[in-house]
């Protein structure tokens, strides 16, 4: 659906993004993350043929951003991160204008309106001035006309920028009903919103690319290792924390034995294995042999956030040797 390759767009001397190339599939919700000037937005603008490509390619919905840019614009769905509204047209009035623009008849136009006032819960604000809303709900209406024609593919800049907890479920659960019929590329600094909604992340650094793939695979990727949390408890009262310890650590395969907490008789550790090594069912055993109850055993990932950190700031570490040989003093 999105087949991006070799693209690169430079202001000046400027590298905004660097030959970067990826793919998105039909029915996706991928991710797309990377530090503040990491070129996430220029990316977004070249896709929706708001900006041309300096070099490279990028084919949406089956049609090229340069060669076919009406086309493509027919076919997406844009929210940017400040939705393009008219504060001084009602709710109602404002989505049936978008909506023509887009292309819808005039007799589909009252369904259409209806169809994504319902989505986004904008019932209770329709005949109300868009001035005179809040920014959740001004963000609900962006959505609604980037959705109002029922695009091919999404493409969404910090969709859930200034809602409350309750407001952002609801976006969720709607980008989830979307998704298998349209293509979604979210845009957002809240690692946890990406957990939650999409099923890849691309990550982008300096404009180079770093990382596209699950968070799973991810965390594989960078951890190598098994990483265990462990919760040891005794009918006689609480095991004695070095004793404990002392044991876990002489399971084969293990590299690190932390006390992660102590209290109720429970003790806490978290576990770290050598390179490639599996140990949890050697940990249960040596738990239960030893006379203690095992009261928890599940294996902890790195959270995306960690993800991002790791590969952002190793990108970072690539860049500076080429900055530190840079002339003082002199036009760089």
């Amino acid at each position: 659906m999105i087949k991006v390759e070799g693209l690169t767009k430079r202001y000046a001397r400027t590298v905004a993004v660097d030959n970067i190339s990826f793919e998105v599939e039909k029915g996706q919700i991928v991710g797309f993350l990377g530090p503040n000037g990491a070129g996430k937005t220029t990316t977004m603008r070249v896709l929706t043929c708001f900006l041309p490509p300096t070099s490279g390619t990028a084919n949406v919905a089956g049609y090229d951003v340069l060669e076919n840019p009406m086309e493509v614009k027919k076919r997406i769905g844009y929210l940017p991160e400040t939705p393009p509204l008219y504060p001084e047209m009602e709710v109602d009035e404002y989505l049936r204008f978008t909506g023509r623009l887009k292309g819808i008849s005039s007799g589909d136009i009252s369904k259409k309106v209806d169809e994504v006032v319902g989505r986004c819960a904008l019932g209770d604000v329709r005949t109300k001035l868009i001035a005179k809303l809040s920014k959740g709900y001004r963000q609900r209406v962006g959505l609604a006309q980037a959705i109002i024609h029922n695009p091919d593919v999404l493409i969404l800049d910090e969709p859930t920028s200034g809602l409350d907890p309750k407001q952002i479920i609801e976006i969720r659960e709607l980008l989830k009903h979307l998704s298998g019929d349209h293509t979604i590329i979210l845009s957002t600094h809240i690692l946890s919103e990406v957990e939650q909604s999409c099923q890849r992340v691309i990550i982008i650094s300096q404009g180079k690319l770093v990382a596209i793939d699950s968070v799973a695979n991810l965390t594989n990727r960078l951890r190598g290792s098994e990483a265990v949390a462990l919760e040891v408890e005794s009918a006689n009262g609480s095991p004695n924390p070095s004793d404990v310890q002392g044991r876990l650590e002489q399971v084969s395969g293990v590299s690190r034995v932390v006390l992660k907490d102590s209290k109720d008789g429970k003790l806490a550790f978290e576990v770290e294995s050598l390179q490639g090594r599996i140990i949890r069912a050697d940990l249960a055993r040596t738990v239960v042999n030893s006379g203690w109850n095992l009261s928890e055993l599940r294996a902890v990932g790195l959270s995306l956030e960690d993800i991002f950190l790791e590969l952002t700031s190793t990108e970072k570490k690539k860049a500076a040797p080429a900055d530190a040989a840079a002339p003082q003093g002199g036009k760089q």
